[in-house]
């Protein structure tokens, strides 16, 4: 195997997977390169299942070993919200999904707003099962928005270890402890194993 598919529309992420997968020798590919504009639809319950439908749909457009991620925010008060609907929580997008998250944890003491970034990587390859490695990153949930950094709910997750949120992290930081880089690393020793 020499070429893998990154199912993503998003450079940025293939950088970030290239230099975690440094040394492979392997070519990164991603759906632009291979001038495929067919969305798979995430209809799965789970970050599993997502990742699964995303990187066997990638497969079959593309016949290279694939790898598709699939990551959120879980919040315990919650019952795991937002979960798979991160990206579309409260039917609204930037600031005003942080503040629909405020909303719903409103009269929850501080003590009680514990959560984690998950992030699920799939991957696929023809005639072999599909594999999997996670990653998690626990927090609590912050009474209001800090930060400037990162993206998405990054301003509202503050991490114990470090007394800042993701939004205040270094970049360089946050890669290294991130949901992400930790699947990734999970990730780097399947495709060894290849």
């Amino acid at each position: 195997m020499h070429e893998l598919l990154i199912a993503t529309h998003n450079p940025g992420k293939r950088r970030e997977f290239a230099a975690i997968f440094d040394g492979l020798g392997l070519t990164l590919r991603t759906l632009d390169d291979l001038g495929i504009r067919e969305d798979v639809e995430e209809t799965g319950a789970t970050f599993e299942q997502n990742a699964r439908l995303k990187a066997e749909g990638y497969l079959a457009l593309s016949g290279l070993p694939t790898l598709a991620d699939d990551s959120g925010l879980e919040v315990a008060v919650l019952g795991g919200a937002p979960g798979v609907y991160s990206a579309r929580y409260g039917g609204v997008q930037g600031p005003a999904q942080l503040q629909y998250l405020l909303d719903q944890m409103q009269d929850v003491p501080w003590h009680q707003r514990l959560a984690r970034f998950v992030c699920v990587i799939a991957l696929a390859r023809p005639g072999q099962p599909t594999q999997f490695a996670h990653g998690a990153l626990p927090g609590v949930i912050e009474l209001a928005p800090r930060g400037s950094g990162g993206f998405g709910y990054d301003p509202l997750f503050y991490l114990l270890d470090y007394d800042q949120t993701v939004a205040e992290l270094p970049a360089e930081l946050k890669n290294q402890i991130s949901h992400r880089a930790e699947a990734a690393r999970m990730a780097r020793t399947i495709l060894e194993q290849w």
